[in-house]
């Protein structure tokens, strides 16, 4: 049986910029198509615009506030927003609150910095 805990998971940036503690993924268990992590974005910051070439992603929000853009669509999010990022999509998310703004991401297959294309300086 494979069981992280958040706490005992190093922290470690993606490519992004992000910083996120890897919970289930190849790399540490049984899981062998997808990713669950948890990511940080400090008050004020922002993850570097990029896509994905192969993996869909799913961000769920758990902590702060954070406007999120994907394509050319924008919106604010919040605690409770799950957010669905297809193959290819360009997207980035900035934290607009005073906390650090925390969230899941789920990614199928699983989070690898080799499918991560920025498109624009970090």
């Amino acid at each position: 049986m494979d069981v992280q805990n958040l706490n005992s998971v190093p922290a470690f940036t993606t490519k992004d910029g992000s910083e996120i503690r890897e919970l289930l993924a190849h790399r540490n268990s049984a899981i062998a198509n997808q990713s669950l992590a948890e990511a940080r974005i400090p008050a004020g910051g922002a993850t570097t615009e990029h896509y994905h070439p192969a993996a869909e992603e799913i961000y769920y929000i758990t902590h702060g506030t954070g406007r999120m853009r994907i394509g050319d669509e924008l919106r604010e999010v919040g605690v409770g927003d799950a957010i669905a990022i297809p193959p290819g999509a360009l997207h980035k998310l900035w934290n607009t609150g005073v906390d650090t703004l925390r969230l899941l991401c789920c990614c199928s297959p699983g989070y690898e910095h080799e499918d991560t294309v920025l498109t624009e300086d970090e």
